[in-house]
């Protein structure tokens, strides 16, 4: 398994994964102005972007992809920075390998299980038949129809590209994340703790970390803080992009 990512900057290694449905150019712009100071990679994880399509997606079998991406690139320590999904990852990276991991970021994702919560967004993308689409725009207004939220519909278009043949096909492996989406839900499979640095980092106007979750956290993550930021949602990359860069170069030393 070789990894899809870009590599910018100089210093320092910092590893950023993405979340759910997401692509390593989610994070370019703050990778951008990361790698000013730090060595940043930016990562697709599997069955996403353009990393490896497989018959598997569980937060074990990711984080041994991190595990290998580092061993092929010589990075033996890092500070990791994982999104949603891309955070579980990083939580089980640090859990399985804490010696490989400098400092620990995770961006509005607790390590407890979830409830299903991206029903609309399955059967908008199910609707789209790539076999007889033929522009991005229609793509659109077929996802209009099951979900409202222009910046979702955007952020699920760049996953639709153009084929060698000339006709439309997904970055993603949509099969294999709707089969095992139920894992994606699951919580850290690895018992802790991961002694190291860690900063939990929410926003203000999503669910996904409840205060009630900090037990749990700090079980696993003892030296661990958790810092909300203000007017965000769960895209907290998006919503406030030079809060969350000041917030993580704060924690990283800068």
């Amino acid at each position: 398994m070789e990894l899809n990512h870009k590599t910018l900057g100089q210093g320092e290694p910092l590893i950023i994964l993405h979340g759910l449905f997401g692509t390593l150019d989610n994070w370019q712009t703050l990778a951008k102005a990361w790698a000013e100071y730090y060595l940043v990679f930016l990562v697709d994880l599997r069955n996403h972007g353009r990393s490896p399509h497989v018959d598997e997606l569980s937060y074990p079998a990711m984080a041994q992809d991190l595990h290998d991406f580092m061993d092929q690139n010589w990075i033996h320590k890092a500070n990791i920075l994982g999104h949603s999904m891309g955070g579980k990852v990083a939580m089980e990276f640090a859990l399985n390998y804490p010696d490989m991991v400098d400092k620990l970021i995770v961006v509005d994702i607790a390590p407890k299980p979830y409830r299903p919560g991206h029903d609309d967004i399955f059967a908008a993308l199910f609707a789209i038949d790539l076999n007889t689409l033929e522009s991005r725009q229609a793509a659109e207004a077929i996802l209009e129809q099951h979900i409202e939220d222009w910046g979702v519909r955007q952020f699920l278009l760049k996953n639709l590209s153009r084929s060698a043949e000339g006709g439309f096909e997904w970055k993603m492996n949509l099969p294999v994340i709707y089969r095992d989406y139920a894992k994606i839900l699951e919580p850290l499979s690895s018992e802790g703790p991961f002694e190291g640095q860690t900063l939990f980092i929410r926003g203000e106007k999503s669910g996904y970390i409840k205060d009630e979750d900090l037990l749990r956290i700090q079980e696993l993550f003892p030296h661990s803080a958790l810092q909300t930021v203000a007017g965000a949602g769960h895209w907290v990359h998006a919503d406030q992009p030079a809060v969350l860069k000041e917030m993580v170069e704060a924690f990283l030393g800068r």
